[in-house]
């Protein structure tokens, strides 16, 4: 038995941090959301009645928006059904079977703009359209019994199969924006039929194989950008558009597990350690190009201007930061397939806890109606009123979340994202159960019922009882924690962690005590990163820290760390913790000089996820320290 992901199906939040979130998305989020999408008109497009002059001309990628709310929607109902959600899906389905053509085709965009064009320009979007529809279609289906939306997405399947795996009829032979990949990747396993399979893999076959003259790049040459540049088992390093390429390889890496391929392995491996060691923030975001010009690897004379993507190893600005919430969350799903390819290292599980704490969370206000689209790592208001003031051609990120983006991708991400959060808390084999997060819940494993109770990630305090069967578990002792202990019905385990594990045999009625010791770490990163040359960051627990304006006053460039005391704290306003530190603000009264005053003052921190809620400041996470 190869190692496997425990769905969500399986497992309840029952209290505590994410338990509050979902409920939000349940309440709010989902709602304010379609709200949005209505208004700008998202859902009316799926009727195919808009008309040359009427408002809201529909977009190439405004299917996969409303399809990935339809996900969070099936999600939430798998939990407890929404009748008023369900009436909006059902709708939406039935437009599409009303409006799809003889063949299966479907495109809200394609049929009422460019009809003669469809499956002509490999960038616009309509596989990547496809694959949300059919993940939605999956879900819903898993989660109400209506069928109705899988059957039509079967039919769509089946046309694209014809028309570029059998028939080979398309001008181009692969995804310019991969996601359909992996959904195919999901319909096998749903449905056990081996030609979605099949087709996930043709797509990841092709993909640098073949040079024909029209391939429908988003720019000329720009191969990369659509990591199309190499075939796919010889890459080594992440480039390209951020959310692509992390699409991309969570297919190869369900592909790599389905049909035992060390070569899609290995390239998973190389990919997934270039962008923990050299291309990720400290957030656990990536993707941190706004816009640039791309040098093609190896010698290559091919230049191309590429936007939200990579840069060169240890490249990471923190106030221009791209960061996309929608990279954020792909990188975490990866991730989580990654630990299916290597269950026996924590690495994995460490980097989503990263993301989810800090990189993806921070796109989603507390009030749940807002996101960011782009994650700031710094913000400096003054530097930006200058550059505006000058009309430098310098991008920066939003400073206050709004509700909807003319690109909307993140907003439904997050309506998908949370309500499936459990996904990530365990994997397991027929002997073993890996502790991957850490939140209150129950889970069925196979005869085994495991209920966890836990106040994480505010306090590292968490109780595990097991009920039903035997299994050895392996506890995850997260990468910052330095000191723990964990016992075994009261009674002290002594085994040291494996790769982040610690293994312990388990029985029906054990219980399991897990103290995970949060303590204000002060981190560097490597020098060859620019940005943060001489700088601290500090992290309590599973949280990145930062500093804002509001609460310690603008120009936050002044400030400096000194000593090494700290004291924990609540904010209640934001609900979440806070550490204070001891600082100097250190200036001169000239542009250079000898004589630097020093004001002493006491720093206050909050977790990187909670800036950008209390109105417009600077924001910092890299400081000076003495």
């Amino acid at each position: 038995m190869r190692c496997k992901n425990l769905t969500y199906d399986k497992i309840e939040i029952t209290d505590g941090f994410w338990r509050q979130r979902q409920e939000l998305v349940r309440s709010t989020t989902v709602w304010n959301v379609y709200r949005r999408f209505a208004e700008t008109g998202r859902f009316d497009a799926f009727k195919l009645n808009w008309k040359e002059g009427e408002p809201n001309k529909p977009h190439i990628y405004w299917d996969s928006d409303v399809a990935k709310w339809i996900e969070g929607v099936a999600y939430m109902a798998q939990k407890k059904r929404e009748p008023k959600l369900e009436a909006i899906v059902d709708e939406v389905v039935d437009d599409i079977a009303r409006g799809r053509m003889a063949d299966g085709y479907f495109n809200s965009y394609y049929q009422q703009i460019e009809p003669q064009n469809r499956f002509t320009v490999r960038n616009n979007h309509e596989l990547y359209c496809a694959g949300h529809l059919l993940e939605a279609a999956i879900a819903y289906d898993a989660a109400t019994g209506k069928g109705k939306f899988l059957e039509l997405m079967k039919d769509y399947v089946a046309f694209i199969k014809k028309v570029f795996m059998d028939d080979r009829t398309a001008p181009y032979t692969a995804p310019g924006h991969e996601e359909l990949e992996l959904a195919l990747v999901k319909l096998y396993d749903y449905t056990q039929d081996r030609q979605y399979l099949d087709l996930a893999l043709y797509f990841i076959n092709v993909r640098g194989q073949i040079d024909p003259p029209n391939q429908g790049w988003a720019q000329p040459d720009a191969r990369a950008y659509e990591q199309d540049h190499q075939p796919v088992r010889e890459q080594e390093e992440a480039i390209g558009h951020a959310v692509r390429a992390v699409y991309l390889y969570c297919a190869m890496a369900d592909l790599a597990a389905r049909i035992d391929d060390p070569g899609l392995t290995e390239a998973c491996d190389r990919l997934f350690t270039n962008i923990s060691e050299q291309k990720m923030y400290i957030t656990g975001a990536i993707g941190s190009a706004p816009t640039y010009e791309w040098a093609f690897p190896k010698g290559s004379s091919q230049k191309a201007f590429i936007h939200e993507a990579f840069e060169e190893n240890y490249r990471l600005t923190n106030e221009t930061s791209y960061a996309e919430t929608c990279a954020a969350l792909g990188y975490a799903l990866f991730a989580r397939r990654m630990a299916l390819l290597d269950p026996e290292n924590a690495r994995y599980a460490d980097t989503v806890e990263r993301i989810i704490y800090n990189g993806f969370l921070s796109g989603w206000s507390l009030d749940g109606k807002s996101f960011f689209y782009e994650n700031a790592h710094e913000i400096d208001l003054g530097e930006r009123r200058l550059a505006f003031a000058f009309k430098r051609k310098i991008h920066f990120p939003i400073t206050q979340r709004v509700e909807v983006f003319g690109c909307s991708c993140c907003p439904p991400n997050v309506v998908r994202f949370i309500p499936s959060i459990a996904e990530f808390l365990y994997h397991y084999d027929e002997k073993r159960i890996y502790v991957d997060q850490y939140m209150s819940s129950i889970a069925q494993v196979d005869e085994i019922t495991l209920t966890q109770k836990t106040g994480y990630p505010f306090n590292g305090q968490i109780t595990l009882t097991v009920s039903g069967g035997t299994r050895e578990l392996a506890f995850r002792i997260p990468a910052w924690c330095k000191q723990y202990t964990l016992c075994k019905n009261q009674l002290p385990v002594s085994t040291a962690p494996q790769n982040g594990y610690v293994l312990v045999s388990a029985e029906d009625g054990d219980v399991f005590t897990l103290e995970l010791t949060m303590q204000v770490r002060r981190i560097k990163s490597n020098p060859r990163v620019r940005a943060n040359r001489g700088m601290t960051a500090l992290t309590y627990g599973p949280f990145v820290l930062c500093m804002e304006g509001v609460d310690n006053g603008e120009e936050l460039c002044e400030v400096k760390l000194v000593g090494k005391e700290v004291s924990i704290g609540f904010d209640d306003s934001l609900g979440v913790p806070a550490v204070f530190c001891p600082a100097v603000r250190e200036n001169t009264t000239e542009l250079y000089s000898d004589e630097v005053t020093r004001q002493s003052f006491t720093a206050k921190f909050i977790p990187y996820f909670a800036f950008a809620n209390r109105g417009e400041t600077d924001m910092r996470i890299w400081v000076e320290q003495e």
